[in-house]
């Protein structure tokens, strides 16, 4: 493993803001800085062993695939959240944790405690406690633990929003279960989304060494306050290769606060199936730059639908707020409350428009990322986007399953996620609306589904209770 080394020259010298006083450092009072920084959050930093029957998936990374098999066992774990097994097992899952109160609540991945029936924190003097679940949103994968006890050390959240490329940061955790471990790296990117980690993405990118084991520990700014919880990495062994990313903090206290005052997560729901506009794109719709988000679909009976919004509509704002990427504004929209109204300006054929929606409250039931039960899988309307990555042709249409419960009919019949759903029943499916349409419409206990895999298609007999 090659180690990375810091190099400082006599010519080199940087600003860094600590304890709001600006200064010019020397390598020795940056050391000073980082020892500072890791002294005061070490005390709150937990070590976890989830034991139980799931996914032992806590040890995250998103592996390159080899020639031979063009998406990989670890691509349909990390981008799709299930790994390839065909039963689920007895495991010790892994990770890490940090007090973010000293009442004795603990924030962590929710990948690291999902699935637990025991769970025991262990604290930086040594003590062994055990921990209940308040609750958990695999959505964003954050979770919020509890040991009894009212004096703990804990770290406070940092405002990530603020955060700027190119920041120091430091990174503490327990991977290899090598406890209290601090690495140090700074900010490679912000914003980062479509990796298909978790539903709703912001990632902080970040060289800190992060490696199995590291997952739900805190990344911190220089103030000592948390910016992200370290997530997944980008490596080929599995082990730290320069790429890591964080959950921003913006996003883990809305997220936690829920958790902790409700015990679960809601979020406002729109009801639309969006595509990217690039240029191509903005000149087939007559426009003079890619800018919106473009709606390929309306579910039926969504706030979207109620609302009027159609099918070619082009959102381009939100309550004044500009559009900017169709994963920042499903986020934003997310934490919106359900029964808000929100203001759209829609570009519909050159014409533009106003269009109040009062938003619905996202259900597992419905929208483009419809769970469905029955079947243990969520889908998800085939997007150009998607299907580049997928390996499908420009033009193919269907809905893609995104996720795949284990020991669920979908599972059992041997259908994975990056599927393509062709028919259901002989009737053809190119949408999200003829995919339930279709499902509703079942009345035997048994479903046949027409699926892709890259060039191969065949029939998948799914048994429904």
């Amino acid at each position: 493993m090659r180690r990375l080394v810091l190099l400082f020259t006599c010519v080199f010298s940087m600003n860094f803001i600590f304890a709001a006083n600006e200064c010019a450092c020397t390598p020795q009072q940056i050391s000073k800085v980082f020892t500072k920084v890791a002294k005061q959050a070490t005390p709150a930093v937990v070590y976890i062993k989830a034991d139980g029957v799931g996914d032992d998936d806590a040890n995250e990374s998103l592996s390159e695939p080899g020639p031979n098999d063009p998406f990989g066992d670890e691509f349909f774990n990390r981008f799709f959240g299930m790994p390839y097994r065909k039963a689920p097992q007895q495991v010790i899952s892994q990770g890490s944790g940090f007090f973010v109160s000293k009442k004795g609540y603990i924030l962590t991945n929710a990948h690291v405690v999902k699935g637990a029936k025991k769970l025991t924190v262990v604290l930086n003097d040594g003590r062994e406690m055990t921990a209940e679940t308040v609750g958990l949103d695999t959505s964003t994968d954050v979770a919020v633990i509890k040991v009894e006890g009212n004096n703990f050390d804990f770290i406070p959240l940092g405002d990530s929003e603020k955060m700027e490329i190119g920041e120091w940061v430091i990174a503490i955790g327990s991977p290899f279960q090598l406890q209290a471990s601090v690495t140090v790296g700074v900010i490679s990117a912000k914003g980062r989304q479509n990796l298909r980690i978790t539903d709703f993405e912001d990632f902080l990118q970040t060289d800190a060494a992060i490696n199995p084991g590291n997952s739900g520990g805190p990344l911190l700014n220089l103030e000592g306050k948390v910016i992200g919880i370290n997530t997944a990495i980008v490596s080929k062994s599995g082990g730290y290769a320069g790429i890591g990313f964080a959950i921003p903090s913006d996003m883990v206290r809305h997220i936690m606060n829920q958790i902790i005052d409700n015990g679960t997560v809601t979020r406002g729901f729109l009801g639309v199936a969006l595509q990217p506009l690039d240029q191509d794109m903005a000149d087939a719709f007559g426009l003079e730059r890619p800018e919106g988000a473009l709606v390929a679909e309306v579910v039926k009976g969504s706030p979207a639908d109620k609302a009027g919004l159609k099918q070619g509509d082009i959102i381009l704002q939100y309550d004044n707020t500009p559009v900017k990427t169709i994963g920042s504004f499903r986020n934003e929209i997310s934490m919106i409350k359900p029964g808000s109204t929100i203001k759209l300006k829609v570009n519909r054929n050159g014409k533009i428009l106003n269009i109040p929606v009062t938003l619905g409250t996202h259900s597992d039931e419905i929208g483009g990322s419809g769970f469905i039960q029955k079947l243990g899988m969520e889908v998800e309307l085939l997007t150009p986007e998607m299907a580049k990555k997928l390996g499908y042709s420009q033009g193919e249409e269907g809905v893609v399953i995104t996720k795949i419960k284990p020991g669920s009919p979908a599972a059992m019949a041997g259908m994975r996620p990056g599927f393509l759903i062709l028919a259901i029943n002989h009737k053809k499916v190119t949408n999200l609306e003829e995919f339930n349409k279709a499902l509703e419409e079942t009345k035997k206990n048994r479903i046949l589904i027409l699926a892709k895999q890259g060039n191969i298609t065949r029939f998948y007999s799914l048994k429904v209770q």
